[in-house]
């Protein structure tokens, strides 16, 4: 899928050859664990992050890493929503004289997309959020203006198509987005990955604010993605696109360099791009479309009272497995299903929140339980 004219980069200022010698080695667990070790990691290696200001990303993408020597071997900005991977780009960006400024059509300016938007965790006011170069990439501005709020998805009709084929139009409800609905923004292939990895950076680097963003963030476009904690984060169906977005689309080497540049200017890295093997150690693996039917499991009663939850779902015998966390993602119960088992003994657990994960075995999804 990745295509390079010209693999090689200049080392500058910004770059760095390999991860640092050491960097990972208290990631050393599997699951929530590995996820709260990456949280200490990448938040203990932070030495910017939190005075780096919003200008400054300006000069970080007039950095070789985010320049376009991947593709068309020109020198211009590397956007997610104009480059076209297989052939001349419509638009391009020459750095620093191309920045926006005001803009009325696609092509006009680049200006920095918050890939996670910035009124989900605050605005234009809460750092290090604001300029975390982890997710605040150069873009198209109009393009990213089309982004606005909506949630990333898989588009089945478009409304408006970008010059390289990124869409903005109503939500395919089947297949692996099954579950999604309303209006979403689609990257084409070649960037599906990079915005996955960008979410599940931000999920492990805020992972202690996710419930504050969650509870302060009223829209429905974004909150559809989340779901208020630590762990997993995201909304089911949306973690399945996220995680096959993963699959589909392997870390790039325009990521490793740019994963490089960012350490240099604000001190962390994002784990799944120098451990893409992480996703699916936390998260485990997408479901297929031929497992799709896990994906409209239900549990009720929710809240519930009585110690017996019962399962919902087209078809059950899919459903190997059945385990319960607390908010903290500490395992509490694991019980195996067989084919025609229902029901789940919920007797030990106390008042509080739960998160049920259930395993086929292609992929995993989770429910939120209330447990009163």
């Amino acid at each position: 899928m990745k295509q390079f004219y010209y693999l090689f980069l200049l080392v500058t200022g910004f770059a760095f050859s390999q991860i640092p010698s050491g960097y990972y080695s208290t990631a050393t667990g599997t699951g929530t664990a590995l996820k709260t070790q990456l949280f200490n990691i990448i938040n203990n290696n932070t030495n910017s992050s939190s005075t780096a200001n919003y200008g400054d990303l300006w000069t970080l993408y007039n950095e070789t890493s985010f320049k376009d020597f991947y593709y068309d071997n020109d020198g211009t900005i590397v956007d997610l929503y104009t480059e076209i991977p297989t052939g001349t780009d419509t638009y391009t960006f020459t750095p620093i004289t191309k920045q926006c400024g005001n803009y009325t059509s696609e092509g006009d300016c680049y200006n920095r997309e918050h890939v996670i938007p910035k009124s989900y965790f605050g605005g234009s006011d809460v750092y290090p959020m604001y300029s975390d170069a982890h997710f605040v990439l150069p873009s198209d501005g109009y393009v990213n203006g089309k982004h606005n709020n909506y949630a990333y998805g898989v588009v089945g009709a478009a409304t408006y198509t970008s010059s390289n084929g990124t869409k903005l139009g109503s939500s395919l409800n089947s297949g692996y987005s099954a579950g999604f609905s309303g209006i979403v923004f689609e990257p084409i292939d070649e960037f599906k990955g990079d915005i996955a990895r960008a979410y599940f950076y931000f999920a492990t680097c805020y992972q202690n604010q996710l419930a504050t963003f969650k509870s302060n963030f009223s829209a429905s476009e974004v909150s559809v993605m989340f779901d208020g904690t630590s762990f997993p984060a995201f909304d089911s169906t949306f973690l399945n696109i996220l995680l096959t977005w993963n699959n589909l689309d392997p870390v790039s080497q325009y990521e490793i360099n740019k994963n490089n540049a960012v350490y240099a200017f604000q001190g962390n890295r994002n784990p799944y791009i120098d451990h893409p093997e992480y996703v699916t150690q936390i998260w485990s693996n997408p479901l297929t479309t031929n497992d799709a039917s896990i994906a409209d499991f239900n549990i009720y009663p929710n809240p519930a009272k009585e110690n017996t939850l019962y399962i919902t779902a087209s078809n059950t015998q899919h459903i190997l497995q059945v385990e319960i966390f607390n908010i903290l993602g500490a395992s509490v119960s694991k019980q195996q299903l067989s084919n025609k088992a229902k029901e789940i003994n919920i007797s030990q657990l106390n008042k509080g929140i739960y998160l049920v994960k259930f395993t086929s075995k292609n992929g995993s999804l989770t429910k939120k339980l209330v447990r009163q």
